[in-house]
């Protein structure tokens, strides 16, 4: 670090150490106290307690961990991460008060063991260098321990309070972590280290920490890039990747898990969501069968091979492994929600719209994080069906769409906003929608899935070519254009998955040449913009694709799910260029 961000981060933690030490006093009251734990005992007590978790024996893991968890940092670091998975999966308000409280005592139990800095020696530091071998080893692990638990702390003001001051909040926690972690690692660079043991799981924890960051901040939009590295943050994807992959590989490091995590997270849900690019899937493959040969029944690994089966196309087997993962463990049931998610997107994707409905109006009774999505989703599915069910059960789920609209960090949910004004075009048309789960298939980015599976993309083909016929058939009404046009769109994404480039291109430019004509979904002129730029890529012409997407990022704007073909943007042209974020700011 700097002088000037030592001084900074010195300064945070004075702050932090003071309510930290008033946190400390609180506990005190209520968690009685144990006898010392060295620090070989404690990591082998969390990798243990690692084992269990990720093995669904979530109550040993606990009992390994609770009756230390106010005097052991690392026994105190492992109740807290598994109270903010509790609260991260559920967004109850009890376990989020949970997980606050328990991270509050770990920073208090790693403050007592960090390094004390004298005022003298924090002068000191502005003119020669921190000598980080004066620093035993429980205080180096100390260090590591609280940037973890500064960083449990800030993602957990993100959910804590649904307002925009949270995420300035939770910004300025981040900023503080990032300091740390970037201390951490010029420790580990920097000092002598007396056990080969003890630095492993040192670096195992400052490589997971430090490439996270840089991934995470590297798919960011360039406008929010623009503003952090203000602060003092930078992302480097290759970079980041890099000291996950390397914190992966040294399998004895005790968060060797916890980079496997980040990895499957970013190649197989972050890069197919975010992106129109497939992560690195053969690394997947690898990774899963490894770590679930070491932990079958993990409910986490077992979901991560659903979703790798998901991607490759093979939705029969994806089906397969998500039910494996729902059945795993009751303990979180709101995990079962997500896995119920991907079944209805891998049951659309099979056209087995009973078997989607199903899991449509389970998450509808069930899930709190996003009804009016849910609800729409179910109407959609009913819609597809042939014949319909009763009409009357359609009207209803449409006319309570907008009932559950909700606002995270004062803004309303970009999805719940499309949500909203298809269910109201549903009444416009006179209570219909064209192919509404093919267009939400698209959105999700499912038809790069399904250009792995040429019959089922050439069987939606086929109902998009039906529907087409129908709609010319009938008279010009006022919506008429928009509809056509999305039926171009999608026309246009299945000829591009089949190999037909120059009807997919025919298809995507008449979109272009409607834009008078299309009265609400502006969407479809930069998306099927986007669709050029990937069929220009697929023929090699690198060049017209980048420019097509540069008009795309600066010649459409203010229209729905903007900030999703943004975010697709940015990280396809990182792709086509190869450049780091920061390079392709302007």
């Amino acid at each position: 670090m700097s002088d000037i961000e030592e001084d900074e981060f010195q300064d945070a933690q004075d702050a932090q150490d003071d309510q930290d030490a008033q946190d400390a006093r609180n506990a005190q009251e209520t968690i009685p106290q144990h006898t010392s734990m060295d620090l070989d005992t404690a990591i082998m007590d969390a990798k243990k307690a690692t084992y269990y978790f990720f093995n669904n024996d979530f109550e040993s893991a606990r009992k390994i961990m609770e009756p230390w968890a106010s005097s052991s940092m690392y026994h105190s670091l492992g109740t807290s991460v598994f109270a903010s998975i509790e609260a991260f999966l559920t967004f109850d308000q009890k376990f989020i008060d949970k997980a606050a409280g328990l991270i509050k005592q770990c920073m208090s139990v790693c403050s007592k063991q960090r390094k004390h800095v004298t005022l003298t020696q924090n002068i000191g530091k502005m003119v020669k260098k921190t000598n980080y071998d004066d620093y035993t080893t429980e205080e180096v692990h100390a260090e590591l321990c609280y940037a973890e638990s500064l960083l449990l702390r800030a993602l957990l003001t993100f959910v804590e309070y649904e307002s925009f001051v949270s995420f300035v909040k939770g910004g300025l926690k981040i900023r503080t972590c990032f300091l740390s972690y970037k201390e951490c690692m010029t420790i580990l660079n920097s000092r002598k280290w007396e056990s080969q043991e003890h630095k492993i799981h040192f670096e195992s924890g400052v490589r997971t920490g430090i490439g996270a960051f840089n991934l995470m901040i590297s798919l960011l939009p360039p406008k929010i890039i623009k503003l952090l590295e203000f602060v003092g943050f930078s992302g480097d994807k290759e970079y980041g990747l890099s000291e996950l992959e390397a914190g992966y590989g040294e399998r004895r490091g005790l968060r060797h898990v916890l980079c496997a995590i980040f990895l499957l997270s970013y190649n197989l849900l972050i890069s197919f969501t975010l992106g129109h690019h497939d992560g690195d899937l053969d690394w997947c493959e690898k990774a899963l069968e490894k770590e679930l040969s070491h932990c079958p029944n993990g409910v986490l690994f077992l979901f991560f091979k659903g979703r790798y089966e998901l991607t490759r196309g093979n939705f029969e087997n994806a089906i397969d492994w998500y039910i494996k993962s729902w059945k795993s463990q009751d303990l979180w049931p709101e995990f079962h929600d997500i896995c119920y998610w991907e079944l209805m997107w891998s049951h659309c994707s099979l056209q087995q719209w009973d078997e989607a409905a199903t899991f449509a109006h389970t998450l509808m009774k069930n899930s709190n994080w996003s009804r009016t999505i849910y609800v729409y989703n179910k109407a959609a599915i009913l819609l597809m069906q042939k014949p319909p069910p009763q009409k009357e059960d359609i009207d209803t789920l449409m006319m309570v769409v907008p009932y559950y609209k909700q606002r995270i960090a004062g803004k309303s949910l970009p999805m719940e906003k499309f949500a909203i004004k298809k269910a109201e075009r549903y009444f416009s048309q006179k209570k219909n929608l064209v192919l509404p789960m093919f267009e939400l298939m698209y959105l999700w980015n499912l038809f790069r899935a399904l250009g792995k599976r040429q019959d089922l993309i050439m069987s939606i083909f086929k109902v998009i070519e039906g529907t087409e016929k129908e709609l010319a058939n009938k008279s010009k009404a006022e919506f008429h254009a928009d509809n056509e046009a999305l039926l171009l769109l999608l026309k246009g994404a299945c000829l591009r998955q089949m190999k037909h480039p120059l009807l997919a291109e025919n298809c995507l430019k008449r979109i272009l040449e409607m834009d008078k004509l299309i009265k609400e979904d502006t969407y479809l002129l930069p998306y099927a913009t986007v669709e050029l730029a990937l069929l220009a890529q697929d023929q090699g012409n690198i060049q017209l694709a980048i420019e097509l997407l540069e008009d795309a990022k600066k010649n459409f704007s203010g229209y729905l799910l903007e900030s999703r073909l943004q975010f697709r943007i940015h990280s396809d042209l990182m792709q086509l260029t190869g450049k780091r974020a920061e390079d392709i700011l302007e």
